[in-house]
């Protein structure tokens, strides 16, 4: 039989007595039992049983009433007619905005850790890191679905929501500490993904019952004696059943039958301090042997989902194995609740839920660096590297101090120094743990020491440090260092390019400063002069044509019809001047006009020349054995030189050189070009059809006698097939 609102309310006034606080919850039940009318759940129930589950599962763990009250609407927003607006005005804004983030998550059907796409991930880990609320009325909702799981009538869509919610909700539930729950979610799960072990586990569980709890009532007899022998009355001693999951578990990875576990016999003793659990600690190794490598202490290293025991294994009675956990009741408490316990709604003016949440994030460290990688994440950060540092196992480390640093299995030296702090990961040079110098690859392990050596001068990270790091937050961290130095080097590169342009240029060029730059850059998205040297260097722009643009000698615009008409003799007569642009090309007759050199040919000083007149370009200057003037016709064209004055620029040309194949063929005619005054622009190499090594060089030269010399240098090798001049 189900719960109803009577039963929630019951629970809840056991520490809500606010009636403004009850009111809500009670408006919230109306709401959902009105707007969720006419729809059934597929056990038959009508569907606002699920809300109302949910919110006495939450109300069990005290939760606040805005808690409550969204969890009776939770579904509202997503399966109902109903606005954001409308639910605002009748619940209040708080409600609205935990319904609004788990309406979000729950679009993310059927989603698995291994499959689901990074932007899914983004969504869950942006809504939990927002308001944790939202992530236990989900975990809630998760679990009053999986108690209803049998009623779907898929199997293979129970065994699909299943896996999901072993690879992300039950996790999410271990992290927040809620044993319970966790235990729950893992073994309804195994049930239906594995419902043949499930069933055989089951069997053998029950099956061993009796046998069981005689043993461990043996055991609780004789501990509760020895503890009141050493004068220890204030205690609680109980049995512990592990859960299925975790027995099966314990099957797969260590190979063993379940009649091999040993421990399956487990005891609970709770005491009121934490110095009584030390002393019943030593009570119980005094008078049964504890087994090696067996006793863990999370009370003075809590895992990071706060809980806190101490774990030892014993031969006790008849031989048997048993494991003992010792802690107090508020560890207990945690223990089973985990957040939920030390977030419980405490009522009062004081009550503030940004206040709280502050308290979870202190408490919870993973969940603080959580907030912290999805603040910082970027669109080229996959997410899939905040899950597994989310659900991967932890290691404990320990500073010199004596701090203690939660990491994720596997994480190396560069995990714990950028957990430190990023300038401590920036500047290291060394590790040194347990006294000894160990390598970056280093795995760390519970427990170890961990001294980072640093030096001011380090060069810092390289993407060689990628490879031993484990965390998204260090691999983050060292992508943005080595971004910023490349950035850095390819400014100082571009300035320096420019700088040289500069010195060589026919015209004085004005003081570079932001201002200018943003006034003839802005269109491209460059507003500043360090920009602009980025730019040069990643080869998006060249120095000839930024020079051009500031100094305004490629403003003019040239259309076809003004063009033909300025050539004409009348003009020419009329207007006899000699005019150099930046290129040293002369044009009759014009004083300024656009002249663009043609990249089909690529013309050099020295070549035989002539313009052809293009309609928005100005005039665009070949080589007059270019092809395409051929195609194009000559009834544009207009005749244009070289300045012989004209010194000091470069130009792009491009050689093609076909060369029998041998080693280092390529390297042996770049040492050859690099001894003239040619510069290599760039150099691709490939191979024909004949095995033939195809070299093309893009080269800058200032003539056509300095490419000839280059063309003559390289005819002098036995290897070399052919030579020729590039015409695209």
């Amino acid at each position: 039989m189900g719960h109803n609102i009577n039963d929630i309310l019951d629970v809840a006034k056991t520490y809500i007595s606010n009636v403004e606080s009850i009111e809500v919850i009670k408006r919230a039940y109306e709401m959902a039992e009105k707007m969720h009318e006419g729809q059934f759940r597929k056990s038959g129930d009508p569907y606002v049983q699920h809300p109302i589950e949910v919110a006495y599962i939450l109300a069990t763990l005290h939760t606040a009433p805005s808690t409550i009250a969204a969890a009776l609407v939770h579904d509202v927003l997503e399966d109902t007619a109903m606005s954001m607006e409308e639910m605002t005005k009748a619940l209040g804004e708080d409600v609205t905005h935990i319904v609004d983030g788990v309406t979000r998550i729950s679009k993310l059907k059927y989603m698995t850790v291994d499959k689901a796409l990074a932007q899914d991930h983004q969504k869950i880990l942006l809504a939990m890191a927002n308001d944790i609320r939202v992530l236990l009325v989900k975990i809630c909702d998760r679990l009053h679905n999986m108690r209803t799981l049998e009623f779907h009538d898929n199997v293979e869509k129970q065994a699909k929501i299943s896996k999901e919610t072993l690879e992300l909700y039950a996790p999410l539930a271990h992290r927040l500490g809620m044993y319970r729950i966790k235990a729950e979610l893992e073994d309804l799960s195994l049930k239906y993904i594995y419902p043949d072990d499930y069933k055989e586990i089951a069997s053998a569980i029950k099956d061993k019952k009796s046998e069981r709890d005689e043993d461990i009532a043996l055991m609780i007899s004789s501990i509760e004696k020895i503890l009141k022998e050493h004068n220890l009355n204030n205690f609680d001693i109980k049995g512990r059943i592990k859960n299925i999951y975790s027995i099966y578990k314990k099957i797969i990875s260590k190979n063993k039958t379940i009649d091999e576990i040993y421990d399956l016999l487990a005891l609970r003793v709770i005491v009121p301090s934490v110095e009584e659990c030390y002393r019943v600690l030593g009570i119980i190794h005094g008078e049964w042997t504890p087994l090696p490598m067996r006793f863990k202490d999370y009370i003075a290293v809590p895992k990071a989902n706060m809980y806190q025991s101490l774990h030892t294994t014993i031969v006790g009675i008849g031989g048997k194995i048993f494991e003992i956990q010792i802690r107090t009741e508020e560890m207990d408490r945690v223990a089973e609740l985990g957040v939920a316990a030390h977030w419980a709604y405490k009522e009062g003016a004081n009550y503030n839920q940004e206040t709280q949440q502050n308290e979870i994030v202190n408490k919870l460290k993973w969940y603080k660096d959580l907030a912290t990688y999805v603040e910082m994440s970027g669109s080229n950060d996959p997410i899939d590297n905040l899950i597994g540092d989310l659900f991967s196992e932890s290691v404990y480390i320990f500073t010199p101090k004596g701090q203690v640093i939660d990491l994720p299995t596997g994480s190396m030296p560069l995990d714990f120094a950028y957990r430190i702090h990023s300038r401590i990961g920036e500047t290291t040079v060394g590790a040194i743990v347990n006294g000894k110098i160990v390598p970056l690859s280093y795995k760390l392990k519970t427990a170890d020491v961990v001294e980072i050596k640093t030096n001011k001068n380090s060069p810092g990270p390289t993407k060689e440090w990628l490879k031993h790091c484990k965390t998204s937050h260090a691999r983050h961290k060292i992508k943005a260092f080595i971004n910023k130095k490349n950035r850095d080097e390819l400014i100082a590169k571009g300035q320096s390019e420019l700088e040289k342009a500069i010195e060589q240029f026919s015209v004085p060029v004005p003081e570079l400063t932001d201002k200018l730059v943003k006034d003839f850059f802005a269109k491209n998205n460059i507003k500043t002069v360090e920009e602009l040297h980025y730019e040069i260097a990643k080869g998006n722009y060249s120095c000839i044509g930024v020079l051009n643009r500031i100094c305004g000698l490629t403003d003019a615009k040239l259309d076809d019809e003004a063009a033909l008409k300025q050539y004409s003799e009348e003009n020419l007569e009329k207007r006899r001047q000699k005019v150099t642009n930046c290129y040293g090309i002369i044009v009759e007759g014009l004083d300024r006009v656009q002249v663009k050199l043609a990249n089909c040919c690529q013309p050099v000083p020295g070549d035989s020349i002539t313009g052809y007149v293009v309609k928005g370009k100005g005039i665009v200057v070949h080589r007059v054995d270019c092809p395409n003037l051929a195609v194009n016709g000559t009834e544009r064209t207009i005749e244009v030189s070289w300045d012989k004055e004209f010194k000091g620029c470069y130009f792009d040309t491009t050689l093609k050189i076909i060369a029998f194949d041998k080693k280092n063929i390529v390297a042996e005619m770049i040492n050859i070009i690099n001894s003239t005054k040619a510069n290599i622009a760039s150099v691709t190499s490939s191979k024909n059809d004949a095995n033939e090594c195809v070299t093309k060089f893009k080269l800058q030269v200032a003539n056509l006698e300095d490419l000839n010399h280059v063309i003559v240098a390289l005819g002098n090798m036995k290897e070399i097939i052919g030579i020729e001049r590039v015409v695209k």
